[in-house]
Parts: structure tokens; C-alpha cells; sequence
């Protein structure tokens, strides 16, 4: 019996030995060889009855009408359904397992939240309906903004941003229509090394130019190079706190004041505020803009290119100048929108629009559910839990897997590895398909870019101690295999539906459209 079945009261999965019989089907029980949509249809085949077109296409038409079928697959409803749900079925999902994912935080999803979002009076709203008969969702938008303007502890909010890095340009449009205002020419954008690499590119795309500020040995802002570089041409700084190594910054109050007394702002990355929501509010320290990925901190699903929401705290200094709409209370009591026939009048120095539209319906309701049925002392022990998990994966590592910043205090929210002491010829990689193998999802890897081989681990506060118990003795497991050279590391996963792929052709040439014989 394998460590994981020891007590032996079930029997054991299936063997993988190579030398089993092949079957004619090519599944192996419930693990499925699932083919191609393509492979699967028969021409012509279809699940639907649809009677034939009699009228002929308007003139002006004609010219689309096309001279071949389109060789799309033709299945019946149970064949599509079936295929579908066996592709599933190879699929992790956070349902499954954990997401150990550094800096990204996929937590569970409470179901209670998505009973919220699909509540039919926020499900169905539509963007262009009057704003009189939406009431209930702008009181949704006005509450869940006054909650993030609490636990920042700043002074307005920017709704309409739908991601991370829209959230983060949203800012630094910010503080250049601050500077605008004031005549002031500064170009220069200060991002150090410990920061998310969309910082660096939104300043840029912003007109701004960039200069890197080096991190310290103990893998936090160099403060003295930092001071060292303020003057007359910077603009602000860009900073991620809690930083990319999952450490805090401890000087971000003297680095916040500096940078106002030379002229500048301050925009604080706030992707990681899951590691200090309800433990420190970001506008005491000093920051003018940060934007809250609620579909990280606020437990929305998210991954695959969305949806996503990432509102903007702004400070006193930088409110004035952010974009429209935003919501706004009426002396009646009743909440409606700030448009740009009122932003003349009532926000003159915005720099304008986000977005079409106010935000992501969805992201609103499930974050404004996840806060109300927290409040403020559950989300402070959500901050407690993740980064007493975080350090719990961290210490049960030691002398297993090279911690660069281990002796630098404890971690925040995520825990962060390299590479070093692997056997010659071993990585990063083959960790991170070893975990495949083991049936966990892999860490993130490779970043931050200020560690060789990195291996960021972000548990997130949803894990339990037994659930984290069998994600580290797996990868005690996997650091061990690689440190004593186990070849068969560098060919995992071997037990996934697919073997490992060469990345960088897959990368460089990938083949994305069916190019078989569909009528055979």
C-alpha cells in the first residue's frame, strides 16, 4: 500500500505498469482517450431537424452566400454532450484541488456568492437600461465602494476598471492628469525589481519613461537607491506591496512620504491585498492609487482571460482627477451615476472614461457578498489565515527546496523557492510537472524574474492543514527525487492525458486548426 493509502481499507488504482494490456477502445477504464470533435463526427450528421432554406438570399447578399459547405463537425446532442464532458473530465479545476498559484490567489468560491451573482435582478442587467429601474444594482456598486474606500483607509474609488492592469493604468492616468493640472512636465516612473511586471508596461503605455530601483539582498525595495533617484523629473513610483517575493514592505511609509515631499505619487500595486485586507489600510502608508483585483481578493472566479474587476482606491489628492461614471448619493437617499453630462459641473478635472460601461455586474455582486458575510473581523482572519499558511508550506520546506528569502521574516501570502541545490541538469520545470503527476496544479514558475528558477506558492487562506499536509509532502517528494537526479523526473508527467510538450514549439508553432480528412 502507497504512504497516502497506508491504512490499506481500499484497494488500490489501477496499475501503470506499461506492460498491461492495450485495450482496442484506447481507454483505460474511467481514464479516457478522448478524440478530436473533428474525429468524432460523421459528415453531414447534425442534432437538430432544420428545414430547408426556400427563399433565395437578398441580391445584395449574394456575394456571402459560400461555394462549398463548411466542413464543421456534425454531432448529435448526446455525442456533443458526451465529448464535452470527457474533455471535463481532464480538466483541474479549484473544485478538485488546491490552485497553488503565486500571486494569482485562487481561492474557493463561496456558492453563496454565486447564488447572489445569479440572482435575476443582477444577472439580467443590461448597461443601457434607465437608471431608474437599475436602482438596486447602483446601491450594490455605491455599497461595495464605500467598503473598499473602509478597508483602504483612502479617500474615493474608480469602479469601472475591469482588470489588474486596467486598473493599474486607470491610476496612473491618475497622476498624470494630476500633473497635467499643475503644469508639471515629470516623465520619469520609478518600478523596482519586487514589483508585478505589468507595472513597468502600464507607465510606459502611459507615456511614461522607466527606471528600475534595485531590491536589497533580503529581497525588499533598496531605500536608499530609491531616495537616491527622486528629483524634479519623477513622476511617482510604481510599487507592489506585499512585493512579488511575498514579503512586506516595511519602509513603505518613509518611501510614501518621501516621494511626496520631491512632488511625486505614489501607486501601490494591490493584487496581493488578500495578505493584509483588515490588517493594514494602504492610505495610512502613504499611497495615492491602488487597484483591488476583487476577483482575487474578494473570491470571484477568475482565470482564462476573465471576467475580471479592478477598482481604484485613490487618495484626497488624486481623487479629483478620476474617471466616469462613478456613483454618487442623492439628498433623496437614492444613488445614481455621474455621466459625462454632469462631470462639467461636478468632476471637471476627470480625466475621463475606463470603460463603456460602470464595470462587471457579476464581480460586484459575488465581492459585495463575500465582504458582508465576512465583515471586517472575517476579513482580517482571512489576511491571518493565508499568511499563516503561507509560512506554514514555507517552513515545511526547510532543507528541502532553497528558500532565497527565507531568512528575511516571515512570507505573506505566498512562499517563494528557486532552483538552487537541484541536481545538475534538473528545474524548476520538472518540479512542476513532477505535480502534475502527484494530481496538484503547479505553482507558479519562473517568477519573479529576481529569482533563478523560481517557484512561487500562494495556498491561499481556503486550504486546510491536511490539504496542505499532502500538497507538501508531495513536493518534500518531488525536491528530494530532483536533488538525488531521478531521470524519470524529466519525462513527467507521466499520468496526465497528455506526456510533456516541447514548450518552446508549442510556443513558437502551434497548430491550431484541424487539418484532417473530414469527409473520411
Amino acid at each position: 500500500m502507497s504512504a497516502t493509502n497506508a491504512s490499506g481499507w481500499r484497494p488500490e488504482m489501477g496499475s501503470a505498469d506499461t506492460s498491461a494490456p492495450a485495450t482496442v477502445s484506447g481507454d483505460r477504464a474511467l481514464m479516457l482517450e478522448e478524440a478530436l470533435i473533428f474525429e468524432l463526427a460523421a459528415p453531414g450528421g447534425t442534432g437538430v431537424d432544420i428545414d430547408p432554406v426556400e427563399a433565395a438570399p437578398l441580391p445584395a447578399m449574394a456575394r456571402f452566400l459560400r461555394k462549398d459547405i463548411a466542413a464543421l463537425p456534425g454531432l448529435s446532442e448526446p455525442e456533443t454532450v458526451r465529448h464535452y464532458t470527457r474533455l471535463s473530465r481532464q480538466n483541474y479545476a479549484i473544485d478538485l484541488g488546491p490552485f497553488p498559484l503565486g500571486s494569482c490567489t485562487m481561492k474557493h468560491n463561496p456558492r453563496l456568492n454565486e447564488k447572489v451573482a445569479r440572482m435575476a435582478g443582477f444577472a439580467d442587467v443590461h448597461p443601457l437600461a434607465p437608471q431608474q429601474t437599475v436602482s438596486g444594482a447602483l446601491e450594490v456598486i455605491n455599497e461595495l465602494a464605500h467598503w473598499l474606500i473602509a478597508l483602504t483607509g483612502m479617500h474615493g474609488v474608480a469602479m469601472t476598471p475591469k482588470a489588474g492592469a486596467h486598473g493599474e493604468l486607470c491610476g496612473v492616468l491618475c497622476i498624470k492628469a494630476a500633473l497635467e493640472a499643475r503644469g508639471d512636465p515629470r516623465k520619469v516612473m520609478l518600478v523596482p525589481e519586487s514589483a508585478h511586471g505589468t507595472n513597468p508596461a502600464t507607465a510606459a503605455f502611459a507615456g511614461f519613461s522607466i527606471e528600475n530601483i534595485p531590491a536589497t539582498a533580503e529581497g525588499r525595495v533598496d531605500l536608499d537607491a530609491l531616495l537616491a533617484r527622486l528629483g524634479p523629473d519623477v513622476a511617482g513610483v510604481m510599487i507592489t506591496n506585499p512585493n512579488t517575493c511575498g514579503l512586506f514592505e516595511r519602509d513603505m511609509k518613509r518611501i510614501g512620504d518621501a516621494v511626496h515631499a520631491a512632488g511625486g505619487y505614489v501607486y501601490c500595486d494591490g493584487a496581493n491585498f488578500n495578505a493584509i485586507v483588515g490588517k493594514v489600510r494602504p492610505g495610512d502608508l502613504g499611497i495615492d492609487a491602488m487597484h483591488i483585483n476583487l476577483h482575487k481578493t474578494f473570491s470571484t472566479p477568475h482565470g482564462g482571460g476573465g471576467p475580471g474587476s479592478g477598482p481604484v482606491v485613490l487618495s484626497e489628492a488624486l481623487s479629483p482627477f478620476g474617471p466616469i461614471p462613478y456613483t454618487a448619493r442623492m439628498a433623496d437617499g437614492s444613488v445614481r451615476l455621474v455621466e459625462e453630462e454632469d462631470a462639467a459641473a461636478e468632476h471637471p478635472q476627470g480625466f475621463g472614461r475606463m470603460a463603456a460601461f460602470h464595470g462587471q455586474m457579476g464581480m460586484f455582486t459575488r465581492a459585495l457578498a463575500y465582504i458582508l458575510s465576512h465583515g471586517a473581523d472575517g476579513l482580517k482572519q482571512v489576511s491571518e489565515d493565508a499568511v499563516l499558511n503561507a509560512n506554514y508550506v514555507l517552513r515545511s520546506l526547510d532543507g528541502e527546496l532553497d528558500a532565497p528569502f527565507g531568512a528575511s521574516g516571515p512570507c505573506m501570502h505566498e512562499a517563494l523557492f528557486s532552483d538552487a541545490g537541484l541536481a545538475d541538469g534538473f528545474s524548476t520545470l520538472d518540479i512542476a510537472k513532477g505535480l502534475i503527476d502527484e494530481g496538484f496544479h503547479p505553482m507558479t514558475v519562473y517568477f519573479p524574474l529576481v529569482v533563478h528558477g523560481a517557484m512561487l506558492v500562494e495556498p491561499t487562506e481556503t486550504e486546510s492543514k491536511a490539504g496542505l499536509d499532502r500538497f507538501i509532502a508531495s513536493l518534500r517528494s518531488l525536491a528530494s527525487r530532483a536533488k538525488a537526479g531521478d531521470e524519470s523526473l524529466k519525462s513527467a508527467p507521466h499520468f496526465a492525458p497528455r506526456r510533456r510538450l516541447d514548450e518552446t514549439q508549442a510556443a513558437r508553432k502551434p497548430v491550431l486548426v484541424w487539418k484532417g480528412d473530414h469527409s473520411a
